[in-house]
């Protein structure tokens, strides 16, 4: 039985996690949020889960660096000097990073990859993705998990091969660029799909998810599969055994 602590327990996926670690038979250690208090929450914890604010994660991590305790980071919006942090972190404890925790998801991401890998360069890539009309950034973490999936395939850099925000003349698409269009209305939980557009034929891979539940379960599953794992950067593919 793990004790798992919650860090942006008040929040939707806060009470989803609440929700999915009791359904499997595991403890909530203690939830906190701004202000509260992390170290000891971090104490109490076999492993913690971050579903935050990119601007709290720097203190997680050396919450969790000081008690000696794995986290799973669920947190979206992170910029390059927040997956620095991480990599500091794992230096110290084991840390798994994900812009999504769904096990669907991961396994897209999978496929997404190998399809890039086998389809030839004069296939393009489009992501496309929709969201909720709370949701801050674009384009989702998940849709740029899945560019990065795609480009690994490919064997490309996607920060120097992403097309984003077409708008007005934009000329011929450029070959070998990974394109992405980001929707956002109602209460949708997240919807993403990856195509694979050649000549005469498409090819479209689709997650679509129907409740925030699924990224709770996720992320108690790795949760639990990081406790007792050495210091280092961990990914869910690896959770999957992928």
């Amino acid at each position: 039985m793990a004790r798992i602590g919650i860090i942006g327990s008040a929040g939707r996926m806060g009470a989803a996690l609440a929700e999915a670690i009791a359904a499997a038979g595991d403890v909530v250690s203690g939830g906190v949020d701004k202000g509260d208090d992390l170290a000891a929450l971090a104490a109490a914890s076999d492993v913690l889960v971050d579903f935050s604010a990119p601007a709290a994660l720097e203190g997680n991590l050396d919450a969790a660096i000081a008690a000696g305790v794995p986290i799973v980071v669920g947190t979206t919006g992170l910029e390059e000097r927040h997956h620095f942090l991480c990599d500091n972190a794992a230096e110290s404890i084991a840390v798994l990073q994900t812009g999504n925790t769904s096990l669907g998801v991961t396994l897209l991401a999978h496929l997404v990859r190998e399809a890039a890998s086998r389809l030839g360069e004069d296939w393009d890539i489009e992501i496309t993705e929709t969201h909720h009309r709370m949701k801050v950034d674009a384009p989702s973490g998940t849709a740029l998990l899945l560019g990065e999936a795609a480009a690994k395939g490919r064997g490309i850099d996607l920060a120097s091969s992403s097309a984003r925000g077409r708008d007005g003349i934009t000329g011929a698409r450029k070959a070998g660029d990974i394109g992405f269009a980001s929707l956002r209305g109602g209460s949708v939980a997240g919807d993403h799909t990856v195509y694979f557009l050649g000549d005469d034929e498409r090819l479209s891979l689709t997650h679509l998810a129907e409740n925030r539940r699924i990224f709770a379960k996720g992320a108690v599953r790795a949760a639990q599969w990081l406790i007792g794992k050495p210091a280092g950067r961990y990914t869910m593919p690896e959770v999957l055994g992928l």
